[in-house]
């Protein structure tokens, strides 16, 4: 009982590090900075910028009538275009993106270019390869930046507007939107915030903001990205095999000295829904080993970390409760409950943000050893041979 007692204080420890000083990670507070100063062209002085948006898009039939008129519909007063990249869909993305095109240009939208995606080349990851092209075409227009957008996000009416102009009045070569996610069946409540939740918590969204430190990360749904500031950093090509594209292109850019941004947002949410636990199993599943560079010694810290910070507090009340009277129980007993009182607390905001019961809270332990189950199995799925894909389309296998 000693020995559990002082793994009780490491992880009550290990929170009040996490709660008081690792970055704020667990508040929902950054939001698009202020333009500072505000840009001539918000004052009527000048053009806005020049924007396209690059949608990669793989068997999207579905969810693009959904989502494309938003996008092409923005309210955005300087010069845009949306390149769409058929990834060699099978459904008819390319016929029905052609269609929502036509109808949205009769109503004054931007316009479409639906791009069939060639073979992709060694080394390349699927999704990157369709970036890549989509961004060459963009180049024929010289745009000032490129938006990195999906085809299952759908836009408020002004959220270009807002990205861009907090991109130029604040000087960033990056900015990033977490897009908010569905959360509207019984294992998307479940899942969903704590997804985000843990994204923060690895990288933290301050530290990210902070020309200061080396932490950089994106949400490859909405990400703003200066063209020049990409060329000058070497291009996609760089990232060329990346499975998880946001972050790579987010360090990518910030090691090259650029100022990135990243935060939360209402006005860009994600329309895919996720159902059954079994598709919200494989979204984590297939990519959390490739997060830990497929490394046995990673994965290995990863999931005793996460039982350590999360399955031992809850575990040391239990203990206690079931002993009591004993100096370590108690000292398990107290500890334990210091650290799951402060997870629970942390959880608040993330909860607010997707609009659920605070009820949910104290469950999060049980959340952090179901993710620990989808890590252990994305390592198996990988030694087991099933490759990573984007949208059906396997990943070389490293």
């Amino acid at each position: 009982m000693l020995g559990f007692a002082i793994v009780c204080a490491v992880s009550a420890a290990a929170w009040i590090y996490l709660v008081a000083a690792h970055g704020g990670y667990w508040l929902t507070s950054q939001r698009l900075p202020g333009a500072r100063p505000v840009p001539p062209w918000q004052t009527g002085a000048g053009p806005w910028p020049a924007v396209t948006a690059v949608v990669p898009a793989r068997n999207e039939a579905d969810m693009l009538p959904a989502t494309l008129p938003a996008l092409l519909g923005q309210d955005y007063p300087g010069e845009f275009r949306v390149v769409l990249v058929d990834d060699r869909s099978d459904d008819g993305t390319a016929g029905i993106a052609a269609g929502l095109a036509a109808r949205s240009a009769g109503d004054g939208g931007a316009p479409l270019t639906v791009l069939a995606g060639q073979p992709r080349p060694d080394g390349w990851a699927g999704k990157v390869w369709a970036m890549a092209q989509g961004a060459a075409a963009a180049a024929a227009e010289a745009p000032e930046y490129l938006l990195f957008t999906d085809a299952d996000i759908a836009w408020a009416p002004g959220a270009l507007r807002a990205i861009v102009a907090a991109a130029t009045g604040d000087d960033r070569a990056v900015v990033s939107q977490m897009a908010l996610l569905r959360a509207e069946t019984a294992w998307e409540r479940v899942i969903v915030p704590a997804f985000v939740y843990f994204f923060a918590q690895l990288y933290p969204f301050r530290r990210v903001n902070s020309p200061a430190s080396k932490t950089a990360a994106g949400a490859g749904g909405c990400m703003l990205v200066a063209a020049a500031a990409l060329e000058k950093a070497g291009g996609l090509e760089r990232i060329r095999g990346a499975l998880i594209d946001d972050v790579a292109l987010a360090t990518l850019l910030k090691r090259d000295g650029n100022r990135c941004w990243l935060g939360l947002t209402t006005d860009v949410r994600s329309a895919r829904p996720y159902p059954r636990l079994a598709a919200l199993w494989h979204m984590i599943a297939r990519s959390a080993y490739t997060q830990l560079r497929y490394s046995p010694a990673l994965l290995a810290g990863t999931i005793i970390g996460l039982l350590l910070l999360y399955a031992a507090p809850p575990a040391g009340v239990i203990a206690w409760l079931a002993a009591p009277g004993g100096a370590a129980a108690t000292a398990a007993g107290v500890a334990g409950l210091t650290g799951w009182a402060l997870m629970t607390v942390s959880f608040l905001p993330m909860l607010r943000l997707y609009r659920l019961s605070p009820l949910r809270a104290p469950a999060l332990p049980l959340i952090a050893v179901l993710y620990a189950a989808m890590t252990a199995d994305s390592a198996r799925r990988h030694y087991a041979g099933r490759a990573v894909s984007w949208r059906g389309r396997a990943a070389e296998r490293v």
